[in-house]
């Protein structure tokens, strides 16, 4: 059923009560761009042998209630992108959704900038590689429960939780960062973010963390003595417009491979405090003394 009504861009509610679905494989780009769609029921589809649903609802614009309780998907290997831009959704039913051999979900929920509440505590990833862009620019959610996530095999997690600018907290204690290498963006935008416990993150693999922490502006306190920095190789802007921070604590970082920290610390407080024995750091933080930025 790929493509199947691939930009149907006038359709604006479509009956699959009569099809047969039991052996479909792929329902890749099922309802792609189909932007005037506002009503769907999926209570009938069988999904029992689809491995990929990646794109399947992508930019479905005009959709504000999706029921996906039904759905059985132990065999789903693939949801990338499978709401990405349906910006009107309001209610996403998605409490059934299998996804242990899911190894892609980047983007699965981006630009759904309707949604307040998402909650995945069925959700498991234990094989899960990518998880780059997931609820980029979700600017309305406020609520998300990630408990049950397995992030033991991720190795991308950049510009995954991008301009969240409404969550106030986010409980990522499940998280196992040990082999991901790529944490780019991943906070930036996070405007609303008053606390943030990361200190049990393994950062050893990490390479790219640019703009990690950029325009996290209610954060006062951020403690990150536990990271290992050693593969790091760009931290441009890392901590650039976080201008609550109060307290900073990098006593552990290494920026020995670290080829561009342009702006790391731009726009922070004057009186900041920020701990670190890293000379580069100390070299930019004595720059910006010098330029009367803050002071020391």
């Amino acid at each position: 059923m790929n493509y199947f009504f691939f930009e149907c861009t006038d359709i604006t509610n479509i009956n699959l009560l009569n099809f047969n679905t039991s052996n479909v494989l792929s329902m890749k780009k099922l309802f792609y761009n189909c932007y005037s769609l506002k009503s769907l029921d999926l209570s009938k589809i069988d999904t029992s042998q689809v491995l990929d649903m990646s794109e399947m609802f992508f930019n479905c614009t005009s959709l504000t209630y999706l029921d996906l309780s039904n759905f059985n998907t132990i065999n789903l290997t693939n949801t990338s992108f499978m709401f990405d831009g349906c910006s009107s959704l309001i209610h996403l039913n998605v409490s059934k959704i299998n996804t242990f051999k899911v190894t892609d979900i980047s983007r699965m929920f981006s630009s759904c900038r309707s949604l307040k509440s998402l909650d995945l505590r069925n959700f498991r990833t234990f094989n899960t590689i990518d998880m780059s862009y997931l609820f980029y620019d979700c600017n309305s959610l406020v609520s998300i429960n990630l408990t049950s996530f397995n992030t033991e095999k991720v190795k991308n997690m950049s510009y995954m939780f991008y301009n969240c600018s409404s969550l106030k907290n986010i409980d990522l204690k499940s998280f196992n960062t040990k082999n991901v290498n790529d944490m780019s963006y991943m906070f930036d935008g996070c405007s609303s973010l008053n606390k943030l416990e990361i200190l049990h993150f393994n950062t050893c693999n990490v390479k790219n963390m640019r703009q990690l922490f950029n325009h996290c502006s209610s954060l006062k306190s951020l403690n990150l003595s536990n990271f290992n920095t050693n593969n790091v190789t760009d931290m441009r802007e890392m901590f650039s417009e976080c201008s609550s921070l109060e307290d900073l604590d990098l006593s552990n970082f290494n920026t020995l491979k670290v080829t561009d920290m342009i702006k790391i610390f731009e726009g922070l407080k004057m009186n900041i405090k920020i701990k670190t024995k890293d000379q580069n750091l100390l070299n930019m933080i004595n720059i910006r003394l010098n330029e009367n930025d803050f002071n020391w």
